[in-house]
């Protein structure tokens, strides 16, 4: 989605979601608003917080601070913002990585997914990809599959339950691959130092922390898990026009806050949207990363129902597969 498409969204937005001059006059109106990020400083969240803040608060004339609460893979972040006070004060960019497959893999979760926040709407999103080492011989999914039928071929990921953990237990069982094994790491840093190492064979990641490195050439991507193929990489697949369309899927991330919002502040953040996501150097560092808008954008109840829909189609996946995440 480009920017041109990104204002015609905007200018498109119901007229429900318009906010009334009280509302902008009641809120905000004291202190800063807080943006939470549930992982570390220095990854997609954090860098996606750090580019919404300021033109968030260009457009709502208040300070917003990104403030970082990471630990138990994002839970512990969104957990924090399910249980503030829903004044406006406390924000979330949210994650699929907690709202979904957290969902559908953790035997307990200390909120619900759904109930307990007000969605507003999706930002971005990320497809996974399958990578080998510049050097290994296979060039192509098909010799990869090949090979994982003839020997032991080994996979890495950022951890049990994470999507590209269940993208590959999809792919073993698509292209019924015996010899196809997954490999766990705690993050996708020690997963990647393995792969180029060949201490494993191959990896599957999201596309954003690996762009660089496909396009120096020390990485061979094989195919992604988006619908079509990405306009940075066109000669790269897809898993669905390889045959795989049941490996269509992507890390989104979306802007969400405690259960019971107020209905003003809900439907002006909402309106926000697809105005932030028009911003030239946010728009310019998500192309960088390809980490893209969904055209059409999901707002409100769009949102909620995609969240909905997809913790319910991986809670089905991991449940199929026996997928539990520690």
């Amino acid at each position: 989605m480009n920017r041109r498409q990104l204002l015609t969204a905007a200018a498109a937005v119901p007229a429900a979601l318009a906010t009334p001059a009280l509302a902008q006059a009641a809120w905000p109106t004291r202190g800063s608003i807080r943006l939470i990020a549930q992982f570390p400083p220095g990854g997609l969240v954090d860098t996606m917080s750090r580019l919404v803040a300021p033109v968030m608060a260009q457009m709502l004339g208040q300070t917003v601070l990104v403030e970082n609460r990471a630990g138990a893979g994002g839970v512990i972040g969104t957990d924090f913002v399910a249980k503030s006070p829903a004044d406006g004060y406390t924000l979330l960019v949210s994650h699929a990585s907690v709202h979904v497959f957290s969902a559908a893999t953790l035997p307990s979760m200390p909120f619900d997914p759904v109930t307990d926040f007000t969605h507003m709407g999706l930002l971005v999103e990320a497809a996974n990809v399958l990578l080998v080492r510049a050097q290994s011989p296979i060039q192509t999914l098909a010799q990869y599959i090949d090979m994982a039928r003839r020997q032991p071929v080994r996979y890495g990921s950022s951890g049990i339950g994470s999507s590209p953990h269940m993208l590959g237990a999809l792919l073993t069982d698509a292209a019924r691959l015996t010899n196809l094994d997954h490999v766990p790491y705690r993050g996708s840093a020690p997963a990647m130092q393995d792969l180029l190492a060949n201490q494993i064979e191959s990896m599957i990641d999201p596309i954003t922390t690996n762009v660089a490195q496909i396009r120096e050439g020390s990485l061979r991507a094989l195919a992604v898990s988006s619908p079509q193929r990405l306009p940075a990489f066109p000669n790269v697949p897809t898993f669905a026009e390889l045959g795989f369309p049941q490996l269509t899927s992507s890390q989104w991330l979306g802007l969400s806050a405690p259960r019971g919002l107020p209905a003003e502040i809900t439907q002006r953040l909402t309106a926000m949207i697809p105005q932030i996501l028009a911003n030239p150097t946010l728009l310019q560092r998500a192309q960088e990363l390809q980490t893209l808008p969904r055209n059409p954008i999901p707002l409100g109840e769009d949102f909620v129902n995609v969240i909905r829909r997809e913790v319910a189609e991986w809670t089905a996946i991991a449940r199929r597969y026996n997928i539990v995440a520690a």
